[in-house]
């Protein structure tokens, strides 16, 4: 709104200073930064996020792999490894010791978590591994990197958009502070005797 109220100083007014005209100047500049720029900037720095995460999807779906595991029994403690990718805070998982077989056909025992609620010895469930057969977590799916990059571009556009108004705002103070100091020259130079009777003659 402050930037609207700056552009109606370009108004006709006998009144109007210099520093106004320059101040109309700055506000049309930020608000044409505004506008243009921080959605350009946001789109670009999505695109950018959007490809590099897109890539890092298909790299972690060429690396990682769903193996089928067996629960050798129930473990009991903390959970080992929670899932920060798991789509609730609130997920049962169970500490188990497991076997399974490794994409590289090696075979693996160890302690895994598993979202089955009570489970047993000779159940099975789904873990995700690298190649070697060591546990890792699911990989990054699409939606969800496509949402961090939108995220990102309007971040971008929101900080751009922030430092455009704070550049204007300096700007607007440095020409407020020169506008003073010359009128602090100007009484300096009116002297004391400013407005007495015979100043001036």
């Amino acid at each position: 709104m402050r930037v609207i109220r700056g552009l109606w100083r370009w108004r006709r007014n006998p009144l109007r200073r210099a520093t106004d005209l320059a101040e109309a100047w700055v506000a049309l500049g930020a608000l044409l930064l505004i506008v243009v720029a921080a959605p350009v900037l946001g789109s670009l720095v999505g695109a950018v996020a959007e490809d590099a995460l897109q890539q890092s999807v298909r790299q972690q779906h060429h690396d990682r792999h769903l193996v089928t595991a067996t629960v050798v029994r129930k473990l009991g403690g903390s959970p080992v490894e929670p899932d920060p990718d798991a789509t609730s805070a609130h997920d049962t998982r169970s500490r188990v010791l497991a076997d399974w077989m490794a994409p590289d056909g090696t075979r693996q025992h160890g302690p895994v978590l598993t979202a089955l609620k009570s489970p047993h010895k000779g159940d099975h469930f789904g873990v995700w591994t690298d190649v070697h057969g060591a546990v890792t977590a699911r990989p990054l799916d699409s939606v969800t990197a496509t949402t961090h990059a939108v995220l990102a571009g309007f971040g971008a556009a929101l900080l751009t958009a922030g430092l455009v108004e704070g550049g204007r705002r300096m700007i607007v103070w440095r020409m407020v502070r020169r506008r003073y100091a010359r009128w602090d020259q100007a009484w300096d130079r009116a002297g004391p005797d400013w407005g007495k009777a015979g100043t001036g003659s």
